[in-house]
C-alpha cells in the first residue's frame, strides 16, 4: 500500500492522469510553481527541521553509518541551498517544445523533431532528503510528473518536503497528481512500482549495488541507473605532485558520503616513492582508513596502511575508506580503472597532453576529468541544474540526469494533402 487509503496503482495512475495535463502547462505556470516552492522552503525551515530531527533521533537511523547520517541530515543551511536550487531550476530554458532539428522532405512534407516530455517519472532514493525536492522541481520544470519512493529511515522529512511542493503544485493551479510520495515502507511496494507498465515511463533508482540489483530482478518498466559510484584518481608520473596531493585529499574527504568521492587512489610507481607518503599522511590525519598493495604500502613511510582485498578495489565506501594502488605505466591504470570501476567519474592527474588524451579516450566513463577532483560531477556544478542522479549507462543519458535528460522528442510532420504512391 502507499497510504492508508490508495494503492500504488492508484497512485501512479493519479500521476499518469496529472502528467497528461503538465505536458501542455505553460512556463510560466511551472516556474510560478517553483519560484512559490522555494519561498515555501523558506517559510517551513522550522518545521522540515522539526521533522527531520525526529528521523534522525528514530530508532530506524540508528545504525546508519556517519556518512549516510551526513547525508539524511537537514540544516538551515541545506534548506536554503534547496531553495536555491529551485529558483536555479525555474531559471533554466525550459526543454518542453524544443525544436530539435527541422527541415523540408523530399515529399515536401515539413518535418520538425520536437522535444517533450516523458510522462511519469518514478525515483527511489535512499538517505538525502533534499532529493525529495530537487526531483520534485527537476520533473515539474520539464513537464513531468513524478512518484517519489524514499527510504522508511527518512519518512518525516520526506512527507514534510513532499507536502510543501505540493501545496506550492496546488496553488500555482497545476495537476493534482504532479508530485507523489510513497511511503517507502515495504518492499512490495518497490517491486509495484517497477511494474507498473502503462503507468510508469521511466524508474530512476538513486543507490547502491543492491538496489540496482534489487530492481533488475523485477523491473518491466523502463529504468535509467542512477548507480555506485567507484571512482578513482590516478597520478601519473608527470604530474604535478601538490596539485595532485591537493585534488586527491579533496576527492576523497571534502563530502565522502557521495557517489563522485574518489574510493581508489592510484599512482605511477615512478612517482610512488615521493607522491604517497604525504599525501597518506593528509588523508590518514584526516581520519580516512587506508587499504593498499604492497607497493603502496611499501611506499607509505610512517602512514599504516592495510593490506586491500581483492573486494577493496570493488568497492564504493561512501564513507572515510580508501584503497590505494602502485601501477606501473598509463595503460595500466587504464586498465585498472574500466576492470573496476563503475563508469562514473575518474580522474587523472598529468601535465602532458599525450597521457591526458590516452586516458580520457581509454576509460569507458560519464565524466573523466583531466586535473580536477572528481567531486564536480553535479548537476548544479556542470550548469544544468539539480540533477535527479548520475546516470552510469550509455541509454539514453550518460552523467547527471537533468531537464533535457528527463525530455524525450517526437516528429511533428506538416503536408499538403501528400500522399505516398
Amino acid at each position: 500500500m502507499a497510504t492508508a487509503t490508495r494503492t500504488v496503482e492508484e497512485v501512479c495512475a493519479c500521476a499518469k492522469q496529472g502528467s497528461r495535463e503538465l505536458a501542455t502547462t505553460t512556463t510560466q505556470a511551472k516556474d510560478a510553481a517553483l519560484a512559490r516552492l522555494a519561498d515555501l522552503l523558506g517559510e517551513r525551515t522550522g518545521e522540515i527541521l522539526e521533522a527531520n530531527a525526529a528521523d534522525l533521533a528514530d530508532e530506524r537511523a540508528v545504525g546508519l553509518t556517519d556518512a549516510l547520517r551526513d547525508r539524511l541530515a537537514l540544516n538551515e543551511e541545506r534548506v536554503t541551498s534547496m531553495a536555491a536550487g529551485v529558483r536555479d531550476i525555474a531559471a533554466l530554458p525550459d526543454p518542453v517544445g524544443e525544436v530539435i532539428e527541422e527541415r523540408t522532405l523530399a515529399s515536401g512534407l515539413r518535418m520538425k523533431k520536437v522535444r517533450v516530455p516523458l510522462g511519469v517519472i518514478g525515483v527511489v532514493y535512499e538517505a538525502r532528503p533534499n532529493v525529495t525536492v530537487d526531483c520534485a522541481a527537476l520533473t515539474l520544470k520539464s513537464g513531468n510528473a513524478i512518484v517519489l519512493r524514499g527510504s522508511s529511515y527518512a519518512a518525516r522529512s520526506n512527507g514534510v518536503l513532499a507536502t510543501v511542493v505540493r501545496e506550492a503544485v496546488a496553488e500555482a493551479g497545476l495537476p493534482e497528481g504532479s508530485v507523489e510520495l510513497l511511503d517507502g515502507g515495504d518492499r512490495a511496494e518497490l517491486a509495484e512500482l517497477a511494474t507498473a507498465e502503462g503507468l510508469v515511463d521511466l524508474l530512476i533508482p538513486r543507490g547502491g549495488e543492491a538496489l540496482k540489483e534489487a530492481l533488475k530482478s523485477v523491473a518491466t518498466v523502463p529504468v535509467m541507473y542512477a548507480a555506485a559510484g567507484n571512482c578513482h584518481v590516478y597520478v601519473h608520473e608527470d604530474a604535478d605532485l601538490e596539485m595532485a596531493r591537493a585534488v586527491a585529499y579533496n576527492a576523497k574527504v571534502q563530502r565522502p558520503g557521495v557517489c563522485n568521492a574518489a574510493e581508489t587512489l592510484l599512482v605511477n610507481a615512478r612517482v610512488a616513492e615521493r607522491f604517497l607518503p604525504e599525501v597518506l599522511a593528509d588523508l590518514r590525519d584526516a581520519g580516512v582508513e587506508l587499504v593498499g598493495d604492497e607497493r603502496a604500502r611499501a611506499a607509505a613511510s610512517e602512514t599504516p596502511v592495510g593490506a586491500a582485498t581483492e573486494g577493496d578495489w570493488d568497492t564504493e565506501y561512501l564513507g572515510m575508506k580508501m584503497a590505494v594502488g602502485v601501477v606501473d605505466s598509463l595503460q595500466d591504470a587504464i586498465a585498472h580503472v574500466n576492470r573496476h570501476g563503475t563508469g562514473h567519474s575518474e580522474a587523472i592527474l598529468t601535465s602532458s597532453d599525450d597521457a591526458a588524451e590516452g586516458f580520457t579516450e581509454g576509460v569507458d566513463a560519464a565524466v573523466v576529468y583531466v586535473n580536477a577532483s572528481t567531486r564536480f560531477t553535479d548537476g548544479f556544478e556542470f550548469g544544468i541544474g539539480a540533477e535527479i542522479g548520475n546516470s552510469t549507462q550509455k541509454l539514453h543519458a550518460r552523467g547527471p540526469i537533468g531537464l533535457r535528460e528527463l525530455t524525450t522528442f517526437k516528429y511533428v510532420v506538416h503536408g499538403d494533402g501528400q500522399v505516398r504512391s
